[in-house]
């Protein structure tokens, strides 16, 4: 069962908001005003203001006296509060889109009772409520279609927040608690560094990281790159626990029968080599002879699933709600799917530069040796499926996904016309990459044929001509001297490659 969220110090942020210049766009001060509709364009002006200002939430507070922000208390109970006969917090989500986390509470301080919403700040587009949209200008709410000017602001605003930043639900804490829901042991050592004692010392670590950001009232906030990268369980963050990665062991090559199946709660920073464990407990063996012994071998090499495994954590798109990265696992074949598609196009992805939205957390993945530096994984993967004579993997972009496939190893004569054609053109692209030139040897070595069926190989070069995945480096060579290059590579007249 997943520990409770953090708790909050929201006392302690009624008295950091209440202030005679407290109200703000992104603060708004009330003393019994509850009307239902005009509570739902607050949420969604507070919101989105919240954006533009670049804080993490938006604050409604009733029982605040506006100019002076003395602490007058309120009746207004939000909990009991209806919209007709229906919960009004059960009301108001239900006319925002997009759906964002909102909730109420009730703190005691200097004797008065104050109620305040806490307003998630908006993600990647504006909140709309009942279909308007709203925003702030100075303490004042305006539909956002009347001001042109603070709608593009906010557009670029959602385009230059990148997800890392933002902070996450279950923020405003102490030192203390704010580590406590991070592994920071597991981070200092990630880093091969001596842990800190001090919570503090260990706060402003991490806050240089990008794993905290301190707050208006002089507290912590867990940012969602902190949460994603090292929660000890991410069920303890409402908003990421869908990320948690799934790994499903089927029987056979069907999704008929699951076998097993497992999530890992823990962030993908602190709980990596535990996922690849066990990913490689559960990926089937085949037996091979040697000269005097047999052994069992993965049918999979472990390497090309480390490093597939953490492309696909890297480069998920976390605006895709509901979904989260997966390793499927059958008895021919691994597909490895994570949400969003990808910013590369999948007939590139082995040479073209890396490309991320996730720029500050593939940094400390690669920091701390989960990945590799400028894209190689892909390269180092796809070398060790080449070196185990596998079939090429398959990348796809499925509708709001990404999608690679490893296949068990298969005879040549048993692979298809579009594997045999995919090899040779995956074959190109690695050998170009690596600066070496693809020929009718290089490829037998990949498919292990020997050269007295050097004519087989032929015919896959020339499908592969044929469809246009490859060009030949010099179209004036003989047979024996042609070597190949991917299609993407401009040969000039000469025979030479235009590397411009």
């Amino acid at each position: 069962m997943a520990p409770p969220p953090p708790a909050k110090d929201y006392a302690a942020l009624v008295r950091a908001l209440a202030r005679p210049d407290g109200e703000s766009e992104w603060v708004e001060f009330k003393l019994a005003f509850a009307n239902p509709k005009d509570i739902g364009k607050y949420i969604s002006a507070l919101a989105n203001s919240a954006v533009l200002n670049e804080q993490p939430y938006g604050y409604l507070l009733w029982g605040v006296e506006d100019g002076t922000g003395k602490l007058i208390g309120t009746k207004f109970d939000p909990h009991s509060a209806k919209k007709g006969n229906e919960p009004l917090e059960n009301w108001l989500l239900r006319l925002l889109e997009p759906k964002i986390n909102f909730s109420f509470h009730a703190v005691e301080e200097d004797g008065a009772r104050i109620v305040l919403a806490e307003i998630e700040r908006a993600r990647s587009k504006p909140v709309q409520f009942d279909g308007m949209r709203h925003i702030r200008i100075g303490s004042v709410t305006r539909p956002l279609q009347q001001l042109p000017e603070r709608e593009r602001a906010l557009w670029r605003a959602f385009d230059q927040t990148p997800f890392e930043q933002r902070a996450i639900n279950g923020g405003g804490m102490d030192a203390g608690k704010a580590i406590q829901a991070l592994d920071s042991l597991a981070y200092f050592k990630l880093l091969q560094l001596p842990a800190m004692q001090d919570p503090l010392l260990t706060a402003k670590a991490l806050l240089a990281d990008g794993m905290l950001e301190s707050t208006l009232s002089a507290d912590w906030n867990i940012t969602n790159q902190g949460a994603i990268l090292l929660a000890d369980d991410l069920r303890s963050f409402p908003n990421l626990q869908r990320k948690a990665v799934r790994v499903i062991q089927y029987d056979g090559k069907s999704k008929v029968v699951a076998a097993r199946e497992q999530v890992f709660h823990r962030g993908y920073a602190v709980g990596f080599n535990s996922l690849i464990d066990y990913i490689a407990t559960l990926i089937p063996t085949q037996e091979v002879f040697g000269r005097a012994l047999r052994e069992d071998i993965p049918k999979f090499p472990i390497l090309a699933v480390r490093e597939l495994v953490a492309n696909m954590l890297v480069h998920q798109d976390f605006a895709v709600t509901g979904a989260g990265p997966m390793v499927e696992i059958f008895s021919d074949r691994i597909e490895i799917t994570n949400p969003g598609e990808s910013l590369i196009e999948p007939a590139r992805l082995i040479d073209a530069p890396p490309r991320t939205r996730n720029e500050a957390m593939a940094a400390f993945m690669r920091r701390v040796g989960i990945c590799e530096e400028r894209g190689t994984g892909i390269d180092k993967a796809m070398l060790a499926i080449e070196l185990a004579q596998l079939p090429a993997p398959l990348f796809e972009t499925p509708p709001g996904a990404t999608r690679i496939t490893l296949f068990a190893r298969r005879e040549l004569k048993n692979m298809s016309r579009a594997d045999r054609i995919r090899a040779a053109y995956q074959h190109a692209c690695l050998r170009y990459v690596m600066g070496e030139k693809t020929t009718n040897a290089t490829l037998r070595d990949r498919f292990g044929v020997s050269s007295a069926n050097s004519a087989v190989v032929s015919r896959i070069l020339r499908d592969a001509l044929e469809v246009g995945v490859i060009v030949m480096k010099d179209k004036t060579a003989g047979p024996r001297n042609r070597a190949y290059l991917p299609y993407w590579v401009a040969p000039t007249a000469n025979g030479t490659e235009d590397f411009i």
